[in-house]
């Protein structure tokens, strides 16, 4: 845990703390009321933890809560993750709950309110070295292409906002994308992709995949 991780705008870094504290302080009923009904609909864990590349790509690890159950096939194998989402898995993911206790990797300096989300770590060997460039600022709780089509974008486009991000980051535009995200978030929009329980899984440009989990 760094208070003010190296490399990352002390003025970006202040506005994570300034409103991620508040915001942690406020949200706590709620996140204990979600993480009771996580425990008794899905058991333990309550939290999803998951190991995902930062900032200069440096792994970290994620926490969200669990919205998918344990179902597998009569081989032992995971059923697929739509049919592995629960009914408060999808409430949770419909109005981003899910997402609050990334507001604990805001504090620990791993990500910030804003910046491209951190995806997962088996991606690093499939970007061009343009959209790795993705990771040259701390990953966020939301982000550039989240309010502007969020999983309903393909990945080319996912990371050409991402960069756009990077190339142009402001407090201002932090602040209008905060904003914004808050008016996708009371409208649900860009949820998922058709056929997906959030988006397929990135194979590389010009390539399709699975679902990506949680």
């Amino acid at each position: 845990m760094r208070l003010f991780p190296k490399g990352v705008p002390v003025l970006k870094r202040l506005m994570d703390l300034i409103l991620a504290v508040p915001g942690l302080i406020l949200f706590s009923p709620v996140i204990g009321l979600l993480a009771l009904l996580v425990r008794m609909r899905m058991g333990k864990p309550v939290l999803f933890k998951q190991r995902r590349p930062g900032f200069k790509a440096a792994p970290f690890d994620m926490y969200k809560f669990r919205t998918m159950d344990e179902k597998r096939d009569p081989e032992g194998n995971l059923l697929p993750d739509s049919e592995r989402l629960t009914g408060l898995g999808k409430f949770l993911r419909a109005f981003s709950l899910d997402e609050l206790p990334e507001l604990i990797n805001v504090l620990r300096g791993e990500m910030s309110l804003v910046g491209p989300r951190p995806l997962l770590k088996r991606y690093l060997d499939r970007y061009t070295p343009e959209q790795a460039r993705r990771h040259d600022v701390l990953p966020g709780m939301t982000g550039w292409a989240q309010i502007n089509g969020r999983n309903v974008l393909n990945w080319e486009d996912k990371f050409a906002l991402d960069i756009w991000y990077v190339d142009h980051w402001s407090l201002w535009l932090d602040v209008k994308i905060l904003l914004r995200t808050l008016w996708k978030v009371i409208r649900r929009e860009g949820i998922s992709q058709p056929g997906f329980a959030t988006a397929p899984e990135f194979m590389g440009t010009g390539e399709k995949g699975e679902s990506e989990r949680e």
